[in-house]
């Protein structure tokens, strides 16, 4: 104990000494760190060039992705709004370019391209099936485009720890070499080889977190898109329905009436006109 108490004070007063000066500290970390990727070893370096090329590529997928998904959900809040308003088809056709970034009007472009192909327009659509299956062809490509790249967000997520996995193996592989070219168990020998697999290490997990993290926020993102997309769908075909069952105007009652714009000049029956699906006023008997 009492040969304990001197050597332990001796290496508390060094340790203090060598930290004295914050910035020489700070200097000779970076400078200790610079050594060690100058002795790692061209199988480490080839190693730290995909993962830094991975990572590039995964960061520019997450900020692309992110702002499609940031421009694609405010286009489809207002396109939804614009669409509860309107009261003709037609009007929202007129400005579907304007959301142009939103999955639900590309959804609704493609079912009304179907729809005036069955009626030029106007009026009640004949039959619905063609517009269900364009209504789920065009949500499945709206989501397609959404999911697009993202394989390699899942891609880079799953391979880049074993790839720095490899870079381990073989940064022990070289400590070991080390150690038996200098023939006694020293840290210089097996220093440059540590270094190697823990740095390769280092670099595995610093390209796959995030990866991974962004590649699960997407997907929940796109999960949330697909179910507006149906939910849109589902409104759309409700809208074109209803079209379809609209009641057809009461015939005229028997008994008099009252004289009009459109009666006769003698005094005598008359007809109100009616209106077309479009508006137009229909020739009157004559």
């Amino acid at each position: 104990m009492a040969i304990f108490t001197p050597l332990a004070f001796a290496f508390l007063l060094q340790n203090d000494a060598a930290s004295a000066p914050v910035d020489g500290g700070l200097a000779h970390g970076a400078s200790s760190l610079m050594d060690l990727m100058s002795q790692i070893g061209p199988v480490a370096i080839g190693v730290l060039l995909v993962l830094l090329l991975s990572s590039l590529y995964s960061w520019t997928i997450i900020f692309r992705k992110w702002s499609t998904f940031r421009t694609a959900t405010n286009a489809s809040k207002r396109f939804v709004r614009t669409f509860r308003k309107a009261t003709r088809l037609q009007e929202i056709a007129a400005i579907t370019g304007d959301y142009k970034d939103s999955p639900l009007a590309q959804v609704f472009e493609d079912v009304y391209e179907t729809y005036k192909r069955q009626t030029g327009g106007g009026g009640p659509p004949r039959n619905l099936a063609p517009l269900e299956r364009s209504a789920q062809t065009a949500a499945s490509e709206a989501v397609t485009s959404l999911e697009r790249r993202l394989s390699w967000l899942a891609t880079i997520a799953a391979v880049s720890p074993f790839v720095g996995l490899f870079g381990t193996v073989m940064g022990i592989v070289e400590a070991f070499h080390g150690l038996g070219t200098a023939g006694a168990a020293t840290l210089r020998a097996v220093a440059p080889g540590i270094a190697e697999a823990l740095i390769t290490t280092a670099a595995g997990l610093f390209v796959a977190v995030p990866a991974v993290v962004a590649y699960n926020q997407f997907a929940a993102r796109i999960r949330v898109f697909a179910s507006a997309i149906d939910d849109f769908s589902r409104e759309l075909l409700n809208s074109l329905e209803e079209i379809q069952v609209r009641p057809s105007a009461p015939p005229p009652q028997a008994g008099p009436v009252q004289p009009g714009p459109y009666s006769s000049p003698a005094g005598g029956t008359s007809y109100s006109r009616p209106l077309s699906e479009t508006g137009r006023e229909l020739p009157s008997r004559g």
